[in-house]
């Protein structure tokens, strides 16, 4: 249990203080592994607060695309999202995902991006996707369909963009 583990109860209580003994209580560690994992948040970060008596607060998230803070705006998740690999700049969501596809990435996959180097669209065409402008993302889906039953589908999804 590390950071993740103490930065998903922060989530769960965000605005709230939740007391150092409450948190060891809940995931079993020490005062002092919880107060090393506050510490390596904040680097990252995070703002939580301190406060003696009251415990710790999550404050607010830092401006980047991590699992976790993706997570934290997802309700429960059936397929997709299970894995959501998170990239700061990437060359394309959906290459990348061609590329982990082959080696046996689960359907539902996630790739998620602040900047697309090489973001490209229908018919190969390319598009700007430059950071602090969006977010980009793709879905792997291994659907049980044949490849006729598939056809219709690229029309129903494309508009989605």
């Amino acid at each position: 249990m590390g950071k993740e583990t103490v930065l998903a109860l922060l989530l769960r209580e965000k605005g709230h203080f939740i007391s150092g003994e409450a948190v060891s209580a809940e995931l079993g560690i020490t005062r002092a592994a919880i107060w090393k994992s506050i510490s390596a948040l904040r680097a990252q970060g995070y703002v939580i607060d301190a406060v003696t008596g009251r415990g710790y607060c999550l404050k607010s998230l830092p401006d980047t695309l991590t699992e976790q803070t993706v997570r934290s705006y997802l309700g429960p998740v059936e397929t997709v999202g299970k894995r959501i690999d998170c990239f700061g700049s990437i060359d394309s969501t959906n290459a990348y995902l061609k590329r982990i596809a082959l080696d046996g990435a689960p359907d539902g996959t996630v790739a998620v991006a602040a900047e697309q180097t090489s973001g490209r669209g229908r018919r190969g065409r390319s598009f700007q996707s430059a950071a602090g402008k969006g977010v980009y993302l793709s879905i792997l889906l291994r659907p049980q369909m044949t490849p006729s039953q598939l056809m219709p589908l690229t029309g129903l999804i494309s508009p989605l963009r």
